[in-house]
């Protein structure tokens, strides 16, 4: 059988995007099974993190660790079906925190499942859904955006579900219908609520006790969990119009509505207006639901037979429905990439998004509003290229720039990038080794957040 190699990612815990590993496509496999074609592997890897808890400056602390990463794939052809599974197990011990009387193992699960199906020639659906428990930001932003840019502690869940039809009505027209479902559902829940303090009058001693002096009282605070800011239930559905204007050409129409529940249920914010604070406005997770309607344009181009570009560009529409204070906004919607396969075995990828995202930052202004979400570019590439038959290097890195709108650090900058390096030398069909290196850096204007982080690994992985 071939080899497959999956590596989860030690140094990375995780972060998928970064570890510079590869997963070639699974019909590759050799089909001599007889109930079909499964790989399975498990990676062995020590490393280096200097800053696992993604902690600011001065905060930040070190360990050496292991990684060991097993995983499953499995590939089904049948005759107008196809079905993928993949799952990849992690555990990761930390030294330095067994030290510290913490614990000292983290484990993320990772299960992608996909089915395609053709109705007849001219009706195909394809269904696809990642489930993942895990602590990095990669891997619990499925969309490639990350909301939470730094570790989360705890089994913090997320599942990404996608179904698509695709029908050809004509030779040039066709249409593709689709829904895609997130859920996101994070561990550390629970918020603490320090509601304002009463002004307090002073009244003189002697008769007749006449008010001499009043004392402000304090503002309100709310201590808020990430499953209040955070969990929450995404849903969109689309409908794209194509023509096939040339063999290599493909242009599109489409529509897209989307719609985000809060479901934490728990205070998120506190705005006491003051100046004695004999009133007080709690928000809690419902009041960042959110509704949004996009339109756009695109295309697709073949414009060599191994360069390939898609792009849509359009706007989005959104509004917090439940929130009377904000207001209803419009931002550009962008969604681009390009492959390019410069020999065989050696490729590039780049691609780009411009959107609208949750955040984990809602502080109130001076008005009262809070922080809806962000705006946010995505700019993120990959390159795949053998130095030798034996010999494999990735490269992959991801930018992202965010906005806050609203609240108190309304169209407030962060910057939030990362890049993977990894050499993996194939020792025989069924073992290799490999190196590597990722760098995270978060630059913000929040004070306490911004971070930096090295990590480093060597191992191997043998594969069956």
């Amino acid at each position: 059988m071939k080899k497959i190699f999956v590596s989860m990612g030690l140094a990375a815990v995780g972060t998928a995007s970064l570890q510079a590993a590869y997963a070639p496509d699974l019909t590759s496999m050799d089909s001599s099974k007889t109930w079909g074609m499964w790989n399975v592997s498990a990676t062995l890897r020590g490393f280096y993190d200097d800053n696992y808890a993604t902690s600011g400056s001065g905060g930040q602390s070190g360990s050496v660790g292991f990684e060991f990463s097993p995983s499953l794939n499995v590939y089904v052809p049948l005759q107008q079906t196809e079905l993928g599974l993949r799952y990849t197990y992690g555990l990761y011990y930390y030294q330095e925190r067994e030290q510290l009387g913490q614990t000292p193992i983290d484990q993320t699960h990772q299960i992608d499942l996909w089915v395609d199906h053709a109705f007849s020639e001219r009706w195909r659906m394809r269904i696809a859904d990642t489930f993942a428990v895990a602590q990095e930001p990669e891997l619990l932003s499925p969309g490639g955006v990350v909301s939470v840019p730094g570790r989360v502690e705890g089994n913090n869940i997320v599942n990404s579900g996608t179904i698509t039809l695709h029908t050809d009505w004509t030779r040039q027209f066709s249409t593709e219908l689709g829904y895609q479902n997130g859920f996101y559902d994070y561990e550390n829940s629970g918020a603490t609520v320090t509601y304002p303090t009463p002004l307090t009058i002073i009244y003189d001693p002697n008769p007749p006790h006449n008010p001499i002096g009043i004392i402000p009282g304090s503002p309100g605070s709310v201590d808020s969990s990430l499953a209040g800011l955070l969990n929450r239930i995404e849903q969109s559905a689309w409908l794209n119009l194509q023509w096939q204007v040339q063999p290599e050409t493909m242009v599109l129409a489409g529509g897209r509505f989307g719609l985000v529940n809060y479901t934490g249920d728990e205070p998120v914010a506190i705005f006491s207006p003051g100046p004695y604070y004999s009133s007080y406005l709690l928000y809690h997770s419902s009041d960042r639901d959110n509704r949004s309607y996009f339109g756009y344009v695109g295309f697709s181009h073949v414009f060599l037979p191994n360069l390939f570009v898609s792009f849509q560009g359009g706007v989005q529409y959104t509004e917090s429905y439940n929130d009377p204070l904000s207001s209803p906004s419009l931002a550009p919607y962008v969604v681009m990439s390009a492959s390019y396969t410069y020999s065989p075995g050696n490729y590039a990828q780049v691609g780009f998004t411009q959107s609208r995202n949750a955040t984990d930052v809602i502080t109130p202004d001076a008005s009262g509003r809070i922080t809806q979400d962000q705006e946010t570019s995505v700019l993120f590439a990959s390159l795949n290229h053998h130095f030798t038959p034996k010999l494999l290097g990735t490269l992959i890195g991801h930018l992202q720039y965010s906005t806050f709108n609203e609240g108190a650090f309304a169209n407030e900058a962060e910057l939030f990038y990362n890049f993977g390096l990894n050499l993996s030398y194939t020792i025989n069909p069924h073992l290799s080794a490999d190196v590597g290196y990722n760098f995270d850096y978060l630059s913000s204007q929040i004070p306490g957040r911004t971070y930096q982080r090295n990590r480093a690994y060597v191992g191997f992985t043998a594969a069956y």
